[in-house]
């Protein structure tokens, strides 16, 4: 299928052709599991569940990095801003995450100098110009947003701007999802994700057909792609014969994206990471290297971070390993809202419970 233009990937002609193509293959139980906050939004936005066949479940994995990110890292990070001298530059969605007892917004409103930032060279640039402060920017993201925190590293190095700090919450996507197999998650197949994708490859997903036995389709985010990968990942699972295919051609080539990996591996080395709902995983995390320790935050900066104390009621973490939906949620949509958001799964454009609660909850 080659198609240039984007109302060619929303057309209905080729949605109910699509649907009619799973329809006749599909004869069985399939759960699939999309891994990517932009494919979570995008199911939901389009109505994709909808559309389907019901023996078809579509489940929404740890694919939000907001989501998965441990109240911790938001409680050091308000430590970070109560400290003299210091702005924390941070992307806009990670300002309402709740920490235990406060929120970066709180700590804004209350005096902090804490800025919204649309990428890592926004708070190099903060840097620059405020040489008298160190600049913390909160790294938060997969594969896909690591290179830029990696590349800006390099930079800061390059220039000798100590006082540029990153705070690292960056991920990987692999060990999450062999975590949710080895956890006993009914999965069949993964609506693997296309940005993450654009940078890694087909590679990183080898595994998952090889050793478990699960099907891997690399997506994009339109009506066509989605039901496409559908299709793909259903004709897998109906033949047995689970194997790692890229839908999402027109961005994703089979090695990825060489360069930013290198640089990220430049940077970056692995360690053990905690992730909402799945716990530590090993080496799923990605710490800054020795050689660049001075831009480090948690090498740099010494602060007391107050004790851990998650929400009761809460059921983000079960939300994320695919074993509930938002809706099965006491707090959903009542005491829990975007305006006021309990848990992380909430706040981010791309949690779950915000794209239910955006275009889901009344059905």
């Amino acid at each position: 299928m080659s198609m240039k233009y984007i109302d060619e990937y929303r057309d209905k002609e080729i949605v109910q052709h699509l649907i009619q193509r799973i329809q006749s293959i599909s004869s069985r139980e399939i759960r699939l599991m999309e891994v990517c906050g932009g494919h979570t939004m995008a199911i939901q936005k389009f109505g994709i569940p909808s559309l389907l066949p019901k023996n078809i479940h579509l489940l929404s994995g740890p694919g939000c990095p907001v989501c998965v990110t441990s109240r911790g890292y938001i409680d050091q990070a308000i430590a970070y801003s109560r400290l003299d001298d210091i702005i924390i530059a941070s992307f806009g969605d990670l300002i309402r995450v709740p920490g235990s007892s406060s929120t970066l917004e709180k700590e804004k409103a209350r005096g902090a100098d804490i800025r919204i930032v649309y990428s890592s060279l926004d708070a190099l640039d903060m840097a620059r110009k405020n040489l008298q402060k160190k600049v913390v920017f909160l790294g938060i993201g997969f594969e896909t947003t690591a290179p830029g925190s990696a590349a800006t590293i390099q930079t800061a190095w390059k220039e000798n701007l100590e006082n540029f700090l990153l705070f690292s919450a960056h991920k990987i996507m692999p060990p999450a999802m062999e975590a949710l197999i080895d956890e006993g998650v009914k999965i069949d197949g993964y609506i693997a994700p296309g940005h993450v994708s654009t940078i890694t490859g087909h590679e990183i997903y080898l595994d998952f057909p090889e050793k478990f036995g699960i099907a891997c389709v690399i997506s994009g985010f339109e009506p066509v792609d989605l039901l496409q990968s559908v299709y793909m990942l259903v004709r897998q699972v109906e033949a047995n014969d689970p194997k790692v295919e890229i839908q999402y051609k027109r961005a994703v080539k089979l090695k990825g994206n060489e360069k930013a990996k290198d640089i990220m591996h430049e940077v970056f080395e692995l360690r053990d990471d905690w992730w909402r709902g799945l716990g530590v995983l090993t080496e799923s995390g990605l710490a800054v290297r020795e050689k660049y320790m001075n831009f480090d935050s948690e090498k740099v900066l010494n602060v007391t971070v107050e004790s851990l104390r998650e929400d009761k009621g809460c059921i983000c973490g079960e939300i994320l390993k695919g074993l509930k939906n938002p809706k099965d949620c006491k707090l959903f949509a009542k005491t829990c809202n975007p305006s006021d958001p309990v848990g992380a799964c909430m706040v981010s454009s791309e949690g779950a419970c915000h794209a239910y609660y955006k275009y889901n909850r009344n059905f």
